[in-house]
């Protein structure tokens, strides 16, 4: 079985105009999916949330991992997130991610933390804003 990874899962959400928001989040993310994100928890409709409010802040984007690790079910990455808004600044965060597969090879949980590298420091809160 394949799994899904970063990379693949936020270029569909954040960096593929088009791409209908439910068919990208359940291409990577299990119906059980929740996530923490700087010790916040989201449950997949806070999630849904998330990035609907990202889709109309970020206008382009690349992802770097620096790092990653797959072994069965667990997964881990330190990876750069850098996007470009739609008011033209540039924000660029490092990102410690830690995660758990479901048997299908999507997300099913998420726990990350958040280094913001460039941006403005509303910006510290683009991991979790809505």
């Amino acid at each position: 079985m394949r799994h899904t990874d970063i990379t693949t899962a936020l270029t569909d959400l954040l960096l593929t105009p088009g791409l209908d928001l439910e068919e990208a989040v359940d291409r990577h993310f299990a119906p059980d999916y929740r996530q923490r994100t700087d010790g916040r928890w989201d449950d997949r409709g806070q999630f849904l949330a998330h990035i609907a409010h990202l889709r109309t802040v970020v206008a382009d984007g690349s992802v770097e991992v620096h790092e990653e690790l797959a072994d069965g079910h667990r997964y881990a990455d330190r990876h750069t997130m850098t996007v470009t808004k739609t008011d033209g600044s540039t924000v660029r965060m490092e990102v410690y991610l830690f995660a758990e597969f479901a048997p299908d090879g999507r997300f099913r949980r998420i726990e990350e933390t958040t280094l913001l590298l460039e941006g403005a420091e509303h910006d510290r809160d683009l991991g979790s804003a809505r």
